[in-house]
């Protein structure tokens, strides 16, 4: 999956390594401007919904508005590093990271996401859907 996806086609996010779903609808942060504003300004994210930053091993949630889950993956879309429930006014990183998935709070629990799980990005578009 490429940072210049386009945004109008929705994207799934599908943990291999135990087969759940993680994301329905991604949408992807890969130019400067919607990398700076990421999802400050939004009241929250709905169930399925997630941002992936990329490039990016570090996020604020200065200005937030709700509670977030964080997955930091590598190039190869493996889970590096998950941060649960980081309120507002927080940083987090990961220094090996490649980029980032946030996520609305919960989620990486009830997809069962953990440290070294291989996540696939699937586009409809690719696939014929």
């Amino acid at each position: 999956m490429h940072p210049e996806h386009n945004d109008d086609r929705p994207i799934r996010v599908v943990n291999t390594t135990n087969g759940k779903e993680l994301v329905k609808k991604l949408e992807i942060a890969g130019t400067g401007p919607k990398r700076s504003r990421g999802l400050l300004g939004r009241r929250g994210l709905e169930t399925g919904q997630a941002l992936w930053i990329v490039p990016c091993e570090a996020v604020h949630t200065f200005g937030m508005q709700f509670t977030l889950d964080l997955v930091y993956l590598d190039k190869e879309h493996r889970v590096k590093k998950i941060v649960r429930n980081i309120p507002p006014w927080r940083i987090s990183g990961c220094l090996t990271a490649h980029s980032v998935i946030e996520l609305a709070a919960g989620s990486v629990l009830e997809a069962d996401v953990q440290p070294g799980d291989q996540l696939e990005f699937i586009d409809p578009e690719n696939i014929g859907g």
